[in-house]
């Protein structure tokens, strides 16, 4: 996971603050749990995975 929010923010773009690099990761990180599909889960995004527990 680390790999692959590095490479999808700080390897692609460069931000001028801190506060552009916090927002940028926050959508990132809101599509990843909501699009993302995980072997672990049972193929489940981690909030549907959420949402039947």
């Amino acid at each position: 996971m680390n790999r692959t929010i590095k490479d999808a923010t700080v390897r692609r773009n460069h931000y001028d603050s801190h506060a552009q690099l916090h927002a940028h990761l926050a959508d990132f990180l809101a599509a990843y749990n909501f699009d993302r599909r995980l072997k672990t889960l049972r193929g489940l995004t981690p909030y549907e995975a959420i949402c039947k527990a």
